[in-house]
């Protein structure tokens, strides 16, 4: 847990310069990169947008106070702005906007942007379907005059909020304008409504700010403003990203001016054979058994984010008896044998490992440590049940736990069926289109993680868009938030002990395994590094340099 009492840092040079190879080298003047997740939205705070790819693309094309660095780590990001601290009880911040920044479109990024960011995922306004309200609930107030480029934030009295460097970070901020310009409305009459609480409409901005940026090959750019040093250019016919150096950018130009971001796909191999991507960002062995070519140099790594069994909120899992009757029966050690990782039981401590984290290590995790189909039939009462898993295709690992799961279930009356196609994902589960879902934190294909335990383990509360199984549990809310405020190790490992047998007998999701990441890289490229959160590699990608 180190990290989460990190103080916010600016390490400004890990971005400005990674490994780049000699001046004299020519650069070539375009990179492709390939994700493993879809890419479906500009706005990666809604609850679609968050478990997509599309932090791992936008991360340097819509920027804010901050980013996550090679570790996970808040990094300030001083070509945006800065944050000072005014006041520690309660927390008061202070920020100003560069003077220079603007968007693409050549207007101003001012604190409207971060009252939309605050309003949309605060809770305040249930229209929005916003992902995660983590921290921004925190806020009592937003003290900004429309069209200015400083603000104070102002925390709720004994909400100081530990991770506050979570909140304005990149990708979390969207334009303010455009959301004026769709509904016709003038200057600064977006942040006038939604500082005046004024409920209708804020629900019609939460329909645009829910909607506007779904991406397409026939999407409006003018709806799609960038403020870092890249801007979307257009989206291809099979769902490809094509980012451009933003020439309104006002820090340093990015060293490559085209960036082509390929959403998941089945022929990674092919394409990884031909040379046709650069970077390939992936969870390991979702595409099988990878062999790397000479000219490629392979990385692996633990994410944030924890692969897990997600249930869904209706249908034959909603009751707790049959979740735990899945849960009895799934082989954890067999899944994370084969993903050759340690099994993981931590709910609330996702992004972190450590001392403090192991106090949600209770005894109940024995119960669930190898698959017990006797006790599986037990829960059921002998009735027979069928439960239909998904995931995103293609995914050759997730596809063998499915069937490692289906079979050791039979013996206990379950018929698991693999339901898994290329667009499963929350929508599925919240729908009811499927039973499980097994993803990363948030529902993501990719980490999910931000980084910050504290942040994730809202997916567990109640008022999360992203609390995919619609758990609600008073108590467990109450622990989420008091952990959000807590730094006191003592009682944080209080918390974890009390949260834990609660979790493991009410079985909302079944933890699996880390979530690991393998990064591919053309021995041509240089200034690449991991990611442990949803960023993932796309973090510094202005600083990528592909020798020709």
């Amino acid at each position: 847990m180190a990290g989460r009492w990190r103080a916010l840092t600016a390490v400004l040079a890990v971005v400005g310069g990674l490994g780049l190879t000699s001046c004299g080298e020519a650069t070539a003047d375009s990179v492709d990169y390939a994700v493993d997740g879809v890419l479906t939205s500009y706005n990666t705070n809604t609850v679609v947008g968050a478990a997509s790819a599309g932090p791992q693309a936008f991360a340097r094309v819509l920027t804010g106070f901050s980013y996550h660095g090679p570790e996970g780590q808040i990094v300030g990001d001083h070509d945006f702005g800065t944050i000072s601290v005014v006041g520690r009880t309660p927390l008061i911040l202070d920020y100003e906007i560069k003077p220079e920044a603007v968007y693409s479109d050549g207007k101003p990024i001012t604190c409207d942007d971060m009252v939309l960011a605050w309003a949309s995922q605060s809770g305040r306004f249930p229209a929005f379907d916003a992902a995660s309200r983590s921290g921004y609930a925190d806020i009592a107030a937003i003290e900004c005059a429309p069209g200015q480029k400083k603000a104070r934030v102002s925390f709720a009295p004994e909400r100081a909020f530990t991770d506050y460097g979570q909140l304005f970070t990149a990708t979390s901020m969207m334009p303010s304008h455009v959301v004026g310009d769709v509904l016709g409305l003038g200057d600064g009459a977006v942040t006038t409504a939604l500082l005046n609480n004024d409920i209708p409409a804020a629900e019609r901005i939460a329909q645009v700010w829910n909607t506007t940026w779904n991406l397409g090959p026939d999407l409006d750019l003018k709806k799609f403003p960038s403020s870092g040093p890249y801007k979307l250019d257009s989206v291809t016919a099979d769902g490809a990203v094509v980012l451009v150096a933003n020439d309104k950018w006002w820090g340093a130009k990015p060293v490559t001016d085209r960036v082509t971001v390929w959403p998941r796909s089945p022929d990674i191999q092919d394409r990884v054979n031909e040379g046709a991507y650069d970077v390939v960002d992936i969870a390991a062995g979702s595409s099988g058994t990878l062999n790397v070519p000479d000219d490629y140099v392979r990385t692996d790594a633990p994410s944030a984010g924890i692969e897990q069994l997600i249930f869904a909120p209706e249908g034959a899992l909603a009751a707790v008896p049959a979740r735990r009757a899945l849960a009895f029966c799934t082989p954890r050690d067999v899944i994370a044998r084969n993903a050759e990782v340690p099994v993981v039981n931590a709910r609330l401590t996702t992004a972190t490992e450590d001392a403090i984290g192991s106090a949600e290590l209770t005894p109940q995790i024995n119960e669930f440590a190898v698959a017990n189909p006797d006790a599986a039939r037990q829960a059921l009462g002998n009735t027979p049940l069928t439960v239909r898993i998904g995931y995103q295709t293609p995914n050759a690992r997730l596809a063998a736990t499915v069937g490692a799961i289906a079979k050791a279930c039979a013996p206990a009356g379950i018929t698991v069926q693999d339901a898994a196609n290329a667009d499963t994902g929350p929508t599925a589960l919240r729908d009811n289109q499927i039973d499980v879902l097994i993803a990363s934190t948030g529902g993501a294909a990719g980490s999910g993680s931000s980084g910050s335990s504290a942040v994730d383990a809202y997916t567990l509360h109640s008022g999360n868009g992203n609390n995919l199984p619609r758990y609600a549990n008073g108590r467990i809310d109450a622990i989420i938030s008091t952990l959000a405020v807590t730094t006191d190790p003592k009682e944080f490992a209080r918390l974890l002990g009390e949260a834990g047998p609660i979790l493991w007998a009410d079985m909302p999701t079944l933890p699996l395994y880390r979530q690991q990441r393998t990064l591919l890289t053309s021995t041509k490229m240089s200034a690449v590094i991991g990611n442990p959160t949803r960023w993932g590699a796309g973090w510094n990608m202005d600083r990528w340099k592909l020798s020709r």
